[in-house]
């Protein structure tokens, strides 16, 4: 049996480090929600022909996201040797004031002046960028293997934690579904009683109006005030989304494209209400399709 596949976030961190040849290399990648694929790349110096490969690594196994990579470099630093100049000054002084005080001692050897402590010191000299020799970039291109499979495992963990989060809000648009289902079985009567008490006021005042015209009206205005047929696309949008998600491979845009439609049904909803209670639970729902509108942005 197939492996179900998950649904993957934009959003994951991946990091990788060694050394080869003397050059020690460490790798960060990171990436967050976009509409597209944005790879961005940081490279030492030298290292600039290696991005389009690294790049078209990336784009096989990312789809989605702005991906920032960086890699950093470091060579062993060489020690340099070199005299201390004023340590030098005091020994030459010291050892030929003794040989002057010494008859027929001959003159103090450079060898053994530079071997006293402290004449001569070690100092550290940056060779600057490592250049990508074969056993370096062999090396690196590894790394980069490795940290982008950490990336996508941990773009795959926050995708099974975001499921839940999007299976939560779904749940919770269908409940308010249906207690708005509810609210709304007396929604075409109340409009009908408003639209007659208007009338009823008109006639009251004197003006006379067509029978048949109030009653074109009244019907028309109930048909408007019936919501039955947002709350059904809402159902159907609900059906979709988790369909979606169980589909799970590049879905993001599809369900982003899907919580415009939620909106436009939520909006209707609200427009056509005739009651208190119903006006709050359309409210309800925009706010509950805002917040899984922000959580499906973070979908690959």
């Amino acid at each position: 049996m197939e492996e179900k596949q998950p649904l993957a976030s934009m959003t994951g961190f991946g990091a990788a480090a060694g050394d080869a040849a003397g050059i020690a290399w460490a790798w960060e990648i990171r990436s967050v929600n976009s509409k597209g694929l944005e790879p961005r790349f940081r490279l030492p110096s030298g290292w600039e022909a290696a991005e389009a490969e690294l790049r078209q690594a990336l784009q096989k196994r990312i789809r989605r996201g702005s991906v920032n990579a960086s890699l950093s470099l470091k060579a062993e630093e060489q020690a340099a040797i070199q005299p201390d100049s004023e340590a030098l000054e005091r020994v030459l002084k010291l050892t030929q004031e003794i040989a002057a005080r010494i008859p027929n001692a001959p003159p103090p050897r450079a060898e053994l002046v530079l071997g006293l402590p402290g004449v001569l010191r070690a100092s550290q000299v940056s060779s600057g960028p490592p250049a990508p020799t074969p056993a370096v970039k062999a090396a690196v291109f590894a790394g980069f293997d490795e940290a982008l499979g950490q990336l996508e495992r941990g773009r795959l963990d926050e995708g099974a934690r975001l499921t839940g989060v999007l299976a939560a809000f779904l749940d919770e648009i269908a409940a308010l579904c249906r207690q708005a289902e509810a609210a709304a079985e007396d929604q075409p009567r109340l409009q009908r009683e408003r639209m007659l008490d208007s009338v009823r006021a008109l006639l009251a005042e004197g003006m006379s109006l067509p029978e048949e015209r109030i009653a074109q009206e009244v019907a028309l205005l109930a048909s408007r005030s019936d919501v039955r047929e947002e709350l059904d696309r809402l159902s159907s949008h609900i059906d979709a989304a988790r369909s979606l998600m169980a589909e799970a491979i590049l879905v993001g845009r599809k369900l982003d494209f899907l919580m415009q439609e939620f909106n436009r049904e939520a909006n209707t909803l609200c427009s056509k209400s005739a009651s208190v209670p119903l006006t709050g639970i359309g409210l309800s729902l925009k706010a509950v399709i805002e917040q899984l509108r922000e959580q499906v942005q973070n979908v690959e």
